[in-house]
């Protein structure tokens, strides 16, 4: 059975239409039961990871979706206490500025209203504002409070600026479906992939 599975994706990757736009078409499911490592773009209609589900393993499964946008972020998040002027200094990953831009800043107290919270140093380099660890500041908190933060950045590093994920894009040329073919023809009362 091993042998026809192969031979059937040997056939599928050499017999594919010229319009098909895919050197590989696989029409069922995959189950790989290893490391999958993507050096170019991923594209799906949806995802998720599944585990064994932590309170009933042997008998459930727990699924969790991924978070999307439309945009390349990188989330940051964490806790932190406050100190008795009710300020804390959040250090980041030595790679965040140069994988990151346009920040945007999240800080929700935990236990204690602190209506005057705010963020009063974006990320900088630790050192003059020049070198070192990137950080940022939270102030006007409760004295020894405690924050839950969350920063996120849009990526600009080499390999995304040169290829950026467009949103929207047309059907047809250099798209992976021509016009009228349509990802999923069953959700929208289409029995084929053609219109």
């Amino acid at each position: 059975m091993l042998k026809t599975r192969a031979l059937f994706f040997v056939v599928v990757l050499f017999a594919l239409p010229q319009f098909a736009h895919a050197a590989l078409q696989i029409n069922e499911s995959v189950t790989i039961n290893g490391d999958l490592n993507v050096t170019s773009a991923l594209s799906k209609g949806s995802g998720s990871f599944v585990i064994d589900h932590p309170l009933d393993p042997k008998n459930k499964l727990l699924y969790h979706s991924f978070v999307e946008s439309p945009e390349v972020k990188n989330v940051y998040v964490g806790r932190a206490t406050l100190d008795e002027n009710g300020k804390a200094t959040i250090s980041l990953p030595s790679y965040f500025l140069p994988l990151n831009k346009d920040f945007r800043y999240f800080a929700t107290p935990i236990g204690e209203g602190m209506p005057d919270l705010y963020l009063s140093v974006g990320v900088k380099p630790r050192f003059f504002g020049l070198f070192g660890t990137p950080l940022f500041e939270i102030a006007g908190g409760a004295p020894r409070g405690e924050v839950s933060w969350m920063v996120t950045g849009v990526r600009h590093d080499p390999y995304i600026l040169a290829n950026p994920i467009v949103p929207e894009v047309q059907k047809g040329s250099g798209a992976p479906y021509a016009q009228s073919m349509y990802v999923h023809p069953a959700l929208y009362a289409t029995s084929t992939r053609q219109k």
